[in-house]
């Protein structure tokens, strides 16, 4: 009977080491066990795929080999938390790979006892979070350019009450300037946040500018595919608000017979900079009063096509009025225009 038992207890053992094994060997994260000399004794799948090491090129060799220089430090801290029979909890650190990358882990360490409850060594369990840490890298870019986007909306809103106070006659004047105003940097907005702030491309800014002026069948685009940055989505947008409103109330979309034409092209420029040109051609039946007209042309939208957009891209412009036409250009650095890495080769029109 004594034997019968001995050997059942010695199968359950047998059984019960083999499921382990079955565990570890296929488990995602890397499980690699270690002497309390730091030498790696196991070494399981997952650990060949983060590491880069056989099990054959692991096994007997130092876990140095997977610490960074400046970090050999935390082995050492380790292994004598070990010692003392102390587990280490998780932690994030970096660990490098047979070629030399590193790999952002998690790290939990426990101690590994014999039957007769003496430690011998260590388990250590390692978890890949370089998707996790590459994910909270971005939210924090993303927040500080959301950040540094809203403090400096809040500066052109400043600038925008600020200027519409001096040229309005009345408080319902200004409140309707300064609510379509905000409204304009609005869409802007909505642009760079539906790309999550990767810029937005030409065509669509002017669009959504202008479908809110109607009308759409005298608008003619023309000009090759550019995706903007956000600086240039903000400025341009403003611009091109200004423009529709005024052609809205006194040009081509006030009343009939009258037409816009944009056209934007990249040009080259001196010492083989490339330029970004753009012209606003506004042709239109004069119908508004002079007084009226005049009034307009002094206001806030001036100020933003003579000087706003242009200093904001780093360009010049020029801005041409006559009673029955309406011309503005801007050239500016393509640098300040587009987003890094985009190409600008292929034109393309389009008619809205």
């Amino acid at each position: 009977m004594p034997m019968t038992t001995t050997g059942g207890t010695f199968r359950q053992d047998a059984s019960a080491d083999a499921r382990l094994a079955a565990i570890v060997d296929s488990s995602y994260d890397a499980i690699i066990s270690k002497n309390l000399n730091s030498i790696i004794a196991s070494w399981n799948h997952a650990a060949e795929r983060m590491f880069g090491y056989s099990a054959e090129e692991a096994i007997g060799r130092s876990m140095l080999i997977l610490i960074p220089e400046h970090l050999h430090d935390e082995e050492t801290d380790i292994i004598g938390r070990i010692r003392r029979g102390e587990g280490v909890a998780s932690f994030d650190t970096t660990r490098k790979r047979k070629d030399g990358s590193l790999v952002a882990v998690s790290i939990t360490v426990s101690p590994i006892r014999n039957h007769s409850g003496k430690i011998i060594g260590a388990s250590t369990i390692a978890r890949d979070i370089s998707a996790a840490k590459e994910s909270e890298r971005r939210i924090r870019l993303l927040m500080r350019e959301v950040n540094h986007r809203v403090k400096n909306q809040f500066a052109v809103i400043l600038s925008m009450i600020r200027e519409t106070s001096k040229r309005s006659t009345h408080p319902g004047e200004f409140e309707e300037l300064i609510r379509s105003r905000i409204m304009a940097l609005s869409r802007s907005h909505d642009l760079l946040v539906t790309s999550e702030w990767a810029g937005a491309s030409l065509f669509d800014l002017i669009q959504e500018h202008l479908k809110p002026f109607g009308h759409e069948e005298r608008i003619s685009l023309s000009g090759p595919l550019l995706t903007l940055q956000s600086n240039a989505v903000q400025n341009l947008g403003m611009a091109f608000h200004e423009l529709g409103t005024n052609s809205s109330k006194y040009g081509a979309l006030a009343g009939e017979g009258g037409s816009i034409e944009i056209t934007w092209t990249v040009e080259a420029g001196p010492e083989a900079q490339r330029l970004f040109h753009l012209v606003w051609r506004e042709t239109s039946n004069a119908h508004a009063g002079g007084e009226a007209n005049e009034t307009a042309r002094k206001g806030f939208g001036t100020v933003v096509l003579q000087r706003v957009a242009p200093q904001s891209l780093g360009g010049s412009s020029s801005l041409e009025r006559s009673p029955s036409a309406v011309k503005w250009t801007l050239t500016a650095p393509l640098e300040a225009i587009i987003v890094p890495l985009f190409g600008t080769e292929g034109a393309s029109d389009f008619s809205v």
